[in-house]
């Protein structure tokens, strides 16, 4: 084995290991990343030929993590590995991103990146690590690749930038971006961030810059120690210079003539098709005689794309020399918005956000904590409360096909308006959230219009944003070569497809809250990406204020149909009370009221959720909870059901859960010698005072003798003394019922037992008794102060 280990340092001190040649060694390329005792796995492989008529990059990028990497069994029935999540599949698209623009143009053999997380302790972030494991594998290949590049994640933490931050490190953080870049350019960019200022994000870029050129630099080194800095020959495109000539000639001021006329999407579509389909009506009639069906057909394909050159070309000049884009506006210009909330009837907030040919139609619902979203990847465990799902319909761009399944691109677009959205979401607001965007239609942008229409649809069902959010993406014009360039904003599809950059932000008023950048030029300086970034300020602040003709704030109301959630906390040991054994408190709770009652222990203090479509089941819920977590208070008077009955008293249940001894002393101003006379049996219920609460017990003492009118004319008794220190005797009754002196007691009597019974603490009553206490027990007597005397 040839085996190759080269090291990089981070800012702080951490480094990274890149290690080659020892595993893997069948695939076109392989390394292995460590960090910590984080490590990935990256492979490539590429096809030897293109697939004949291939005119695109066929690249694919496959990030998994391996749960036995922490430790883990995969959850289900099958406890192994499945479909990619949606975590997954955004990294692997942060990945592709920054990769594919550095593919040569004419390079379309199938292309496969796979990184894989082998081992993982919870502390280094190993998604900030894939996009530098995947570069690394192309650079001990031989495939064409026009890298290397490398990926890191900067944190703003406490107002210092944070090169790849530990999983701790972030929960401090105000900003989290990744930024993939080559030594000299950036290619990528994507993150959230809690409303910082353009300034701020220009900073972090130049941060992330610094830190990957040294991961770049020691790819460039690997691949000559390895001996893969040369490149396979590959020959993937047959080009006719001749017929390339003959369209731009013929081609390309027709092309420019439709750029300039500014129709609309279908309308410039079909001129630009009539444009070429004229074309090769005209070729086949000249060479009918001399190329064969076959050889037409592949002409066709040739000349398909080299008028998709001429496009191209026709677009990018008209922008750079006369100002003009495709739709007419000027670069700096919106196209017309139109807004409407309460679109449709049920859903709990809906609105439509259209801006130019593009169209969301976004519905909140709000639901309760059995609403959450449970995630179970291999380093994250938890619940999402905020979640945003967007739909791409192929109706959207007049495709005729059957929509399958949720696409990369879908999990992709929805990401960014999720976390465009979700910092203004209160943390203590009780629902649980869902946004769905519906694109009606779709010229460009269908994300930033989501993020639009989201904001309007959450204020529309009521949900208290702390500010509303706008969206807007950026263009770039820059041909090689040229210092003159165009940032052009609110872009549509064909200026996305045919431009050099598609750079998404999102924000308030204040500040930024999420961003996504891709850039397919050469190079991009940060004095364009400054103007770009205050450029998308502007339109982001027009955009917000036709928002708000639409709606202003929240409703301060919730519709009808919204259930009804009363949300608060309860000490953390009466959480066990409430649940009950086996969760039949709650449960039978639930079925009493009709609520849905959600109880979770949360910082030390159980959070308890109550929802329910009326208020009646909701106040009903809550009585029995408050019932349960009440605290009785001395002086109180309670209706209690008599639970047990016992000879010297029994026992009083005030509160559930909550008994309290009511002695038989205490049922009446009367002398009682027996429970019995009082006609009290098991389950009666009974008003009682709660008199007093053993400080060292917390056992309750009840009465029910005071809540009674006192008999005129009685006098209480007087208290027996105790004795002190064994000197001093209580009086003694004779069998008269009189008390007689002590002296008259023979000095040399003896203690005597009496049988075995339980006592009012429900502890074994097998004491010796002191004679001059008669029949009653010496401690639990002495434990009592009463009016009447106890046989």
């Amino acid at each position: 084995m040839n085996v190759i280990t080269k090291t990089v340092q981070l800012p702080d001190g951490r480094t990274i290991s890149i290690e080659t040649g020892k595993v893997a060694k069948q695939a076109d390329g392989a390394a292995v990343l460590r960090m910590g005792n984080t490590v990935l796995l990256a492979t490539v492989c590429a096809a030897k030929d293109a697939v004949p008529g291939t005119d695109f990059m066929p690249l694919q990028v496959d990030y998994r993590e391996q749960y036995s990497a922490a430790g883990r069994f995969p959850g289900g029935f099958t406890k192994r590995e499945g479909k990619a999540s949606d975590s997954e599949i955004l990294t692997s698209r942060l990945v592709d991103r920054a990769l594919r623009p550095l593919f040569p143009s004419n390079y379309h053999a199938e292309v496969y990146v796979q990184v894989m997380l082998l081992s993982a302790d919870g502390v280094d972030q190993p998604d900030a690590l894939a996009g530098f494991a995947a570069s690394a594998a192309m650079a001990c290949s031989d495939i064409p690749f026009d890298g290397p590049i490398s990926e890191v994640r900067i944190a703003r933490i406490n107002g210092e930038y944070v090169v790849d931050p530990t999983f701790q490190q972030m929960k401090e953080a105000d900003m989290d971006i990744m930024v993939g870049a080559t030594k000299d350019n950036i290619m990528m960019v994507e993150g959230e961030m809690n409303e910082v200022s353009e300034q701020d994000l220009i900073d972090a870029l130049k941060v992330a810059a610094d830190a990957i050129k040294p991961m770049c630099d020691l790819q460039t080194e690997l691949s000559k120690e390895f001996g893969t800095d040369v490149k396979r020959e590959y020959c993937h495109e047959v080009n006719d210079e001749e017929l390339r000539e003959q369209i731009n000639k013929e081609l390309y001021q027709p092309a420019y003539d439709i750029t300039k006329q500014a129709l609309d999407k279908h309308a410039r579509q079909d001129a630009f098709d009539e444009l070429i389909t004229n074309f090769l009506e005209k070729y086949d009639a000249a060479h009918a005689e001399s190329l064969s069906a076959d050889e037409l057909e592949e002409k066709h394909a040739e000349a398909t794309r080299y008028y998709e050159d001429v496009m191209r070309d026709a677009m990018r000049r008209c922008v750079l020399d006369e100002g003009k884009r495709l739709d007419g506006r000027k670069t700096d210009e919106i196209r017309p918005i139109w807004c409407e909330v309460s679109a449709l009837p049920m859903p709990h907030g809906s609105a439509i956000f259209q801006r130019g040919e593009t169209m969301s139609l976004s519905t909140c619902t709000l639901g309760t904590k059995m609403d959450e979203k449970l995630v179970d990847d291999v380093l994250e465990k938890g619940y999402q409360r905020f979640l945003l799902h967007y739909n791409f319909p192929p109706f959207s761009t007049g495709e005729a096909k059957a929509q399958r399944g949720v696409g990369r691109r879908e999990i992709g677009h929805g990401h960014l308006a999720w976390r465009g959205l979700k910092g203004q979401i209160p943390a203590d607001f009780p629902y649980t959230v869902r946004l769905v965007s519906q694109i009606l239609e779709s010229n460009g942008s269908s994300s930033m219009a989501t993020v639009c229409a989201g904001t309007l649809a959450l204020m529309d069902a009521g949900v208290p944003m702390a500010k509303p959010v706008s969206g807007i993406a950026m263009g770039l014009i820059k041909n090689p070569g040229e210092e003159k360039y165009a940032v052009l904003s609110d872009i549509l599809g064909d200026e996305d497809h045919l431009g050099d950059m598609d750079f998404k932000t999102t924000g308030t008023k204040d500040g930024l809250t999420a961003t996504q950048m891709d850039i397919k030029c050469d190079g991009l300086s940060f004095e364009i990406l400054e103007k770009a970034l205050m450029q998308a300020k502007a339109g982001r602040e027009y955009i917000l204020g036709k928002m708000m003709e639409t709606i202003s704030e929240p409703r301060t109301e919730l519709k009808p149909q919204v259930p009804r959630i009363v949300a608060f906390e309860i000490p953390k040991e009466f959480i066990g009370a409430v649940i009950g054994p086996g969760g039949k408190i709650i449960q039978q709770m639930q079925e009493d009221t009709g609520a849905t009652i959600t109880i979770d222990e949360v910082d030390g203090v159980g959070k308890v959720q109550v929802s329910a479509p009326d208020k009646d089941a909701i106040d009903a819920a809550l009585a029995k909870i408050k019932s349960i977590v009440a605290v009785p208070e001395v002086g109180e008077v309670y209706e209690g059901t008599v639970r047990s009955v016992m000879p010297y008293g029994c026992f009083v249940e005030i509160m559930p859960g909550k008994d309290g001894l009511l002695h038989i002393s205490e049922i009446d101003w009367k002398r009682l010698e027996t429970v019995e006379e009082a006609g009290i049996k098991e389950g009666d219920k009974i008003q009682v005072k709660l008199m007093e609460i053993d400080p060292k017990t917390g056992k309750y003492k009840l009465s029910h003798r005071v809540l009674m009118p006192k008999p005129e004319g009685y006098v209480e008794r007087e208290r027996r003394p105790r004795r002190e220190n064994g000197n001093e005797r209580r009086p003694r009754r004779d069998g008269n019922g009189d008390y007689r002196d002590n002296d008259r007691r023979g000095g040399d009597r003896q203690p005597r037992r009496f049988e075995h019974r339980n006592n009012s603490f429900g502890q074994r009553d097998d004491e010796y008794r002191d004679p001059s206490m008669n029949d009653e027990p010496k401690d639990f007597n002495d434990s009592l102060d009463h009016g009447n005397d106890i046989d």
